[in-house]
């Protein structure tokens, strides 16, 4: 279908490509590797347009071994008259194709720029994962996301089909596996085999492996349920052989099968029983790690990391997943964090290092499967996480480099690029998604501490700001992490609180929207609400120009939740902008930020959001200039 459209758009170049004048904007995303922008644009014939040559190597590209991950390197030549296109592989050429569509994008659609690209990616495996156990998503988005995130060349979707909470795909042996009694949550949604061979056809067409994923032994209470005894037991190893089996024809094109094996006691030779059936049926096998027992080279042929505790085996390709659980990412702070961080202390892939798969764990039941990508940020994660995994590089790991954007200097500069180009694919290839992220790299904030401060916050006194208070770049701040300290905020103050302000010139006065948070709720925790009148359990007040805003009504003020409690309007992207009025000039905004542990939150964030945006809150408000040091230091009230 790519191939269909891009060679349509071409031609088209026959009777428009000359006299346009339309100026190029690169946006690419990924980053092509080596790129050379040269005088004027393509002027094609059908003829020319057509010419694909499959080579042997692509010189200066970088290819290691992955089994079932082809080489991706291409070329592309484009002059006045020609487009020439080398490549190793199918995939390669599928790559070449998406860079050209994103170059006519570039170029507003009518025409592609002359230009030189060598390109490959610095890991094999770039891909993202749902948990479909835990919610359900429609067969119709899934195709949707594969045919988006293709275009950026994301290469892999994962989908874990078994929970607790439900099994999801068709097994003709045990029809009971997917009967509504055995389901605890979206009863009766379950994924025929004849719907997963079409999705992974489907995504085969763009480049995209599907790596399908039955849990095992953990997390298999819908088993327990349907089948009355648990995996491990004689009769659940004699049906899950039989299980595996359907899987691997439900998923012929599938090079893996994961078996998870995570959180659950595992016997000595179960895992390498399950593996010896995928072996047999010539797939390799995938596992969690860490898993509560030994994880070899005999029956494991790539592990998935997940945790600080997960570790690269050698021998055994690992997937990074450890810090990518975007369902306890914020939409700003975090997707910052991933962006810089290299992929498991590597700058490029290598037999040791597969690549990076973004996860989305849906632990808390949310209202339907738009939420998903809206509450997790899922294409801007996705993307950003890809991007890195495409270039490689990164300066340090997470651990190291934590989620604070650098004010100045040539990381920022790519940062703010990345945001540029990634923005640009919102508003046209992406613009029917639902994305809450906006440009946040022109937003600077002071940020320090104050000894007075939480006082200050119960009372009507006055105290004064910081003496002294570093300067922070982003529309989201972590002062300490969710997983502090091993993800360092760079933040130095603590004491009993901190205070934050911002001046943000207006050219004239208007209404707007802000978008507004304290402690980001993430969709797998249990975590109280805040009270009523309050933004957040640690007692967190936000002004601006010296009027207090008040929070919103939280759908489920001052409640302890259960996971099977549909989630509220906790976070911003649950519920529209804030709306604020602008007074022409300079705009003053002021946070107090008291730091105690709040009661009901299990893993506490010190935190805040605040961007402003136009009155849907779809875009950062146009024409804005925030600036801390615009005037005096504010007092806190």
């Amino acid at each position: 279908m790519l191939k269909v459209r891009l060679l349509a758009a071409l031609c088209l170049l026959l009777l428009n490509g000359r006299g346009m004048g339309t100026t190029f904007r690169n946006v690419l995303l990924p980053r092509p590797r080596q790129m050379r922008l040269t005088e004027g644009y393509a002027r094609l014939s059908r003829r020319t347009a057509r010419c694909f040559l499959q080579v042997d190597s692509i010189s200066e590209a970088r290819d290691y071994a992955l089994p079932g991950y082809p080489n991706e390197a291409y070329s592309l030549r484009v002059t006045r008259d020609s487009i020439v296109v080398c490549y190793i592989t199918e995939r390669g050429r599928l790559r070449a194709l998406q860079t050209l569509e994103q170059l006519r994008e570039g170029a507003g659609g009518r025409q592609i720029p002359c230009c030189e690209i060598t390109d490959w990616p610095a890991f094999k495996l770039r891909g993202w994962m749902h948990d479909v156990g835990r919610s359900y998503i429609s067969v119709k988005e899934l195709c949707r996301e594969i045919e988006l995130l293709a275009r950026f060349k994301v290469n892999t979707f994962h989908w874990h089909l078994t929970e607790n909470q439900a099994w999801r795909l068709q097994i003709r042996a045990y029809p009971q596996l997917t009967a509504d009694t055995t389901m605890t949550r979206l009863p009766g949604r379950f994924y025929t085999q004849r719907e997963c061979r079409q999705v992974e056809a489907f995504a085969a067409s763009r480049g995209v492996t599907v790596i399908p994923e039955v849990d095992m032994p953990g997390h298999s209470a819908a088993f327990e349920r349907a089948m009355g005894h648990p995996m491990q037991s004689a009769e659940g190893r004699r049906e899950l052989r039989v299980i595996l089996r359907e899987v691997m024809d439900a998923f012929p094109l599938a090079p893996y099968i994961h078996i998870g094996g995570d959180e659950a006691e595992v016997s000595a030779d179960f895992l390498q029983e399950m593996a010896d059936v995928v072996h047999e049926g010539g797939k390799g096998v995938v596992t969690w790690n860490p898993i509560r027992g030994r994880i070899s080279a005999a029956f494991c042929d790539m592990t998935q990391l997940w945790s600080t505790a997960g570790r690269a085996i050698p021998g055994i390709p690992a997937i990074d997943c450890r810090y990518n659980y975007v369902n306890h990412f914020d939409v700003f702070a975090d997707l910052v964090g991933i962006w810089r961080s290299n992929i498991y202390y590597s700058t490029e892939g290598n037999s040791q290092v597969a690549g990076t798969i973004t996860a989305v764990w849906n632990d808390r039941k949310l209202a339907a499967e738009g939420d998903i990508i809206r509450h997790n940020n899922f294409y801007a994660n996705v993307l950003a996480s890809a991007e890195r995994a495409w270039c490689g590089g990164g300066q340090g790991y997470i651990e190291q480099g934590g989620t604070r954007l650098p004010n100045e200097g040539p990381e920022y500069e790519a940062f703010a690029d990345w945001e540029r180009r990634f923005l640009y694919h919102k508003d046209h290839s992406l613009r029917d998604e639902e994305i809450p992220y906006v440009r946040q790299s022109n937003i600077r904030w002071r940020i320090g501490a104050s000894a007075a401060h939480s006082a200050s916050l119960l009372t009507d006194g006055e105290a004064s700001a910081a003496d002294s208070a570093s300067l922070w770049t982003g529309g989201g701040i972590y002062l300490a992490h969710t997983w502090h300290p091993v993800v360092p905020s760079g933040y130095s103050g603590g004491g009993e609180g901190a205070v934050a302000w911002t001046y943000v010139f207006s050219p004239r006065a208007q209404e707007a929207g802000a978008l507004i948070e304290f402690h980001n709720y993430g969709r797998s925790e249990r975590d109280k609400a805040p009270d009523r009148g309050r933004w957040d359990r640690m007692g967190s007040r936000i002004w601006l120009n010296d009027e207090e805003l008040a929070p919103p009504e939280w759908t489920r003020a001052g409640e302890t939740v259960s996971l099977e409690d549909v989630m509220g309007n906790e976070n911003f992207t649950a519920r529209p902008p804030y709306r604020i009025h602008l007074k022409k000039g300079w705009n003053k905004v002021l946070i107090g930020l008291p730091h105690r542990h709040p009661d009901g939150i299990r893993k506490p964030k010190w935190m805040f959001t605040f961007v402003i945006t136009d009155r849907k809150g779809c875009h950062a408000l146009q024409g804005l200039r925030y600036d801390p040091d615009a005037l005096p230091r504010p007092t806190l009230y």
